[in-house]
């Protein structure tokens, strides 16, 4: 084949050494605009799991890549006058220009023909190729050129950064926060080779326009960085080599992400790769591994399908099928990594104490979590448990192991949690006439046994037209409230569980099927009105609703005070509002069901004044030393819809109203939504209004491990976590999860303490193994 590749980065020619070694009768050119020692940048970094791959596919490139890296185990953290180290993470530093050259030397020794001070503007101008790379990095003309077919998606991030240097040596990869009169400035710093360091200085947009930033040369620039980071400098100068660039320097970084990454031009076969296909920030340091990645699975697709140019349609696609995936997976956690950096002033530096504050910046891409931590650095991890607990009035005695994060207890108003685990609100459509009976008892009280700290029932309905279905929970008579008086008795006669109602109305998605029946499929007979925000049907063929009028609404207020005082009476320990997933209060927050156009429609104060009404009602009737949590659907996931932002706004209220807690879930308002699921995908929520609002919060969605829950508590992304599924797998979902991690001091029911024994010697047995 004859093969060019567009560009000499790290993608363009690791993939044409690679192929010219595997198959020599290839014709491989790289074509790159620069001269051959030319490169603007310091030095890149990647983790020691990157070698492994490099080692695999060209042992003597890997060698000599290994020879001139600097390879480091620490973490360093300068922050409110206090160093923090932890050790284990395994990154190594090398030179742009030096990994350049290693490749550029490699690609000649096998034969690759190399053209540089080659200005290319077309992939026409190689009408014999058969295969045109576009490594042509994130300006690529090939990529610009062909918009239409590729669908580039291109996001501009809102903090600025400037790429430095410095002589000075570091022997640990450092992050350094200052803060100044107009806000927070972090420096990324790390050693790439004998002489030099990486000296990244990032901050806001508005501290950078404060600062007069933008208005600086960019030797003016370098005087103000080493000026404000001269205590970790010690003296040493900092330098650019972007003199390239007009003005000060400092850039935005642009998220990229493309539609489809090959094309046929008539002639020949285009590709993406690198940069030109899509960016991940420089926060996990992952650029430069996507690139060599994506030449290494290019090149095993050739070798899967044939090395000639009619198997070239199958590779493209396989090649980008297996490339999306993985490429999705590195950008979310640099997502979420520069996503913790933009906002790092606002929602951490200020609040956070610097031993919290190390850990959520060590954990910040969610790829990195509480035992991942153990592994890397246990007697750091341990150190930080003891100070933890120690914070949540549990010390661990020298020489005793601390509790993790997700056991210690929890004390709001006059309520102390044993633990921070909550068996989530869980719609079990078994209710008759809206009575707990032996099914319910059963349910929740087998996981108020199971260790988990406050269990709740599901939704409970303030009234029979408040049901989503008829199977639903209810608390409007005094036969119901004598069901929970039951319940309330076995569950603090018999655990030390604390019990929890979730009230509600289901406004416009009510009358509904059972879940097995058919899913929000409205009822064929024995319907009720309904009512709702505004006159909008959840289905197309869903009952229209009644806009609520104020009689309505007083009314529905009415049914609410009147529950929550038969709540308290029963002895039920923490109340929470259903203010999300489209019920009724739901309805007035969201744009998309609320389209009134009177002082209950419009804008975020309009939207919140009817769940505020409410809210402040049953605050009013229930007792004063007992939690009211609220649940928020913190994102519509729909355009037009509610984002975090608007959520935030809505927690705040709440909070002023005396709420006490935020349970932050997402969705589930209009149909046609379109969530982006994943690991602790809701988790974000929870951060963003725990930490930006000051509000406690409770995390939902995908946590279904002890990782998951030490992982959110320790990093002050949530106060508690809800678990949903594992608890209906696993009544003892939190006995068994800390029974895992090697936690014996948690006590199981008496009846059950000969299986307690059992079941730990098997996990001990099963380890060893």
């Amino acid at each position: 084949m004859r093969i060019v590749c567009i560009g000499g980065g790290p993608a363009g020619l690791y993939f044409a050494l690679l192929m010219k070694k595997s198959h020599p009768e290839h014709v491989v050119t790289v074509v790159e605009r620069n001269r051959p020692y030319d490169t603007f940048g310091w030095g890149v970094v990647f983790s020691d799991a990157t070698m492994v791959a490099m080692r695999k596919w060209d042992p003597e490139t890997a060698a000599e890549i290994e020879d001139a890296f600097n390879h480091w185990d620490d973490i360093e953290l300068v922050f409110k006058g206090t160093r923090q180290r932890t050790t284990g993470h395994g990154f190594v530093g090398i030179g742009r220009r030096k990994l350049l050259n290693i490749l550029q030397a490699r690609c000649e020794a096998l034969g690759v023909e190399l053209r540089f001070e080659t200005e290319v503007g077309s992939d026409e101008e190689f009408p014999d190729a058969d295969l045109v790379i576009a490594s042509d990095g994130f300006n690529s003309k090939i990529r610009n050129k062909y918009a239409d077919v590729f669908e580039p998606d291109l996001a501009v991030r809102p903090n600025r950064f400037v790429w430095l240097g410095t002589n000075k040596l570091f022997d640990a990869f450092t992050f350094d926060f200052r803060k100044t009169e107009h806000g927070w400035f972090q420096a990324h710093v790390y050693k790439f080779d004998e002489t030099t360091s990486t000296f990244i200085v990032e901050t806001t947009e508005s501290a950078y326009k404060a600062h007069g930033l933008d208005a600086m040369s960019q030797d003016e620039s370098i005087d103000f960085c080493q000026t404000l980071f001269a205590e970790t400098l010690e003296g040493a100068p900092l330098m650019t080599n972007a003199r390239h660039l007009r003005g000060s320097a400092w850039l935005n970084f642009s998220r990229l992400i493309c539609g489809h990454w090959s094309h046929f031009n008539g002639r020949s076969h285009v590709v993406l790769m690198g940069d030109a296909a899509h960016t991940a920030h420089f926060a996990i340091g992952s650029g430069t591994k996507l690139a060599l990645e994506d030449a290494i699975e290019l090149t095993r697709q050739f070798d899967a399908h044939g090395h000639s140019a009619d198997a070239i349609p199958a590779v493209l696609s396989d090649y980008e099928a297996i490339r999306r995936v993985d490429v999705a997976r590195i950008q979310n956690a640099a997502r979420n990594a520069m996503e913790w950096f933009e906002v790092v002033g606002e929602r951490y530096a200020d609040t956070l104490p610097p031993e919290q504050f190390m850990y959520s910046m060590l954990t910040r891409s969610q790829r990195i979590s509480h035992e991942n931590l153990r592994l890397r650095d246990p007697q750091w991890l341990e150190g930080y448990e003891r100070w933890f607990a120690a914070q949540a009035g549990v010390p661990a005695k020298p020489g005793e192991r601390p509790l993790p994060p997700m056991l210690t207890p929890y004390s709001i108003r006059g309520v102390t949690l044993k633990n921070r685990i909550v068996v989530s609100p869980m719609a079990m459509y078994s209710a008759k006439d809206g009575l707990i009976d032996d099914f319910h008892l059963v349910h929740l009280g087998s996981r108020a046994m199971g260790g988990a700290a406050l269990v709740f029932a599901e939704m409970t309905c303030v009234s029979p037209d408040a049901r989503i279905t008829p199977g639903c929970l209810g608390l409007w008579n005094e036969t119901q409230a004598a069901s929970w008086r039951r319940l309330a008795a076995f569950v603090h006669e018999n655990t030390d569980a604390k019990l929890g109602i979730q009230l509600g109305h289901a406004g416009r998605k009510g009358a509904t099927r059972l879940a097995w029946e058919g899913i929000d499929e409205p009822l064929e007979e024995g319907h009720w009105p309904l009512f709702s925000a505004s006159a909008l049907p959840y289905l197309k063929h869903s009952a229209v609703p009644k806009a609520m009028d104020r009689a309505d609404m007083d009314r529905v207020l009415a049914d609410f005070v009147a529950a929550t005082r038969r709540a308290a009476e029963a002895g039920v320990d923490w109340l929470e509002l259903h203010c999300a997933h489209g019920y009724l209060l739901s309805s007035f927050l969201s744009p998309l069901t609320n389209k009134r156009e009177d002082e209950y429609g419009g804008g975020h104060e309009n939207r919140a004044r009817y769940p505020l009404e409410v809210f402040r009602a049953v605050r009013e009737a229930w007792p004063a030393d007992r939690p009211i949590s609220v649940r928020l659907s913190a994102h519509d996931w729909t355009e037009g819809g509610n984002t975090p932002d608007d959520a935030a706004i809505f927690a705040a209220m709440f909070k002023d109203a005396g709420a006490d807690m935020i349970d932050c879930s997402s969705g589930q308002v209009w149909k046609e939504e379109k969530p982006v699921y994943g690991r602790l995908f809701q988790t974000p929520f929870s951060d963003k209004i725990r930490n930006e609002i000051g509000i406690p919060t409770i995390a939902v969605g995908a946590i279904s491990e002890a990782d998951h829950a030490n992982s959110i508590i320790a990093a002050g992304r949530a106060d508690l976590c809800a678990v949903a599924r594992p608890h209906l797998a696993n009544p003892a979902w939190a006995l068994h999860e800390a029974a895992k991690i090697g936690i014996r001091e948690v006590a199981w029911p008496r009846q059950y303490a000969s299986a307690k024994r059992q079941y730990e010697t098997n996990l001990e047995r099963a380890a060893a193994q």
